[in-house]
């Protein structure tokens, strides 16, 4: 996906994703939000745990998982900290890093814990 195409696409995969994450209880804290260190598509909480969660759009969930490389692993760990440190709790605030595989039919599979 490239252009306008593409930039939609992904705005509709992480509202697919964020309709998911609030149903199933979560506070969505920040879209898209961008630190010195990069963006991390969503920030969600449920209870103490605060959750990154990156998006990935493409014609299959497997695709979309390739998609998410080592350096942008590193990327979000580090936006992370940044926007965890600006947290009451601070570094101490328990974190977790999802990935959200949307297919080309808008099917969504979370991967909970995907990366450390």
């Amino acid at each position: 996906m490239t252009g306008a195409v593409g930039y939609h696409g992904g705005l509709a995969a992480e509202q697919i994703a964020e309709n998911a994450y609030v149903a199933s209880g979560h506070e969505v804290l920040a879209r898209r939000w961008r630190g010195d260190a990069g963006e991390i598509d969503l920030i969600a909480r449920r209870g103490d745990v605060i959750r990154f969660v990156e998006v990935k759009k493409a014609r299959t969930h497997a695709r979309a998982a390739e998609r998410v490389s080592p350096r942008q692993r590193s990327r979000i760990m580090l936006a992370a900290q940044e926007f965890a440190g600006a947290c009451a709790s601070g570094l101490e605030s328990e974190m977790q890093f999802d990935v959200a595989l949307v297919d080309g039919l808008g099917r969504l599979e979370i991967v909970e814990a995907a990366f450390f």
